[in-house]
């Protein structure tokens, strides 16, 4: 009779240590060493920003969300890392 014991994994949701803005596309560099980014018209608040706006985001809740005050949005790493966007990619030209 053999036992197969199969190693626990713990899942950590990777929590963003920095964000920037370049040319209308958003970076976040996560606690688990990655570099994600997204396109800022993947969002509807985000994709009529001007790019000033979108400087001005903020980490909130111990690096798990983004804030713009300005533009009043609110969007989780968690959602970015799963590529949870509320638009569409815009077709390539």
């Amino acid at each position: 009779m053999s036992a197969t014991v199969a190693d626990s994994v713990a899942v950590v949701e990777p929590a963003a240590l920095r964000v920037w803005v370049e040319n209308r596309m958003v970076f976040l560099e996560l606690s688990d060493g990655r570099v994600v980014g997204f396109p800022a018209n993947r969002f509807r608040r985000l994709r009529d920003a001007t790019a000033e706006q979108l400087k001005e985001v903020a980490l909130e809740l111990n690096g798990y969300a983004l804030r713009w005050e300005t533009l009043d949005e609110d969007i989780t790493v968690h959602g970015v890392v799963a590529g949870r966007f509320q638009l569409p990619p815009e077709p390539a030209s």
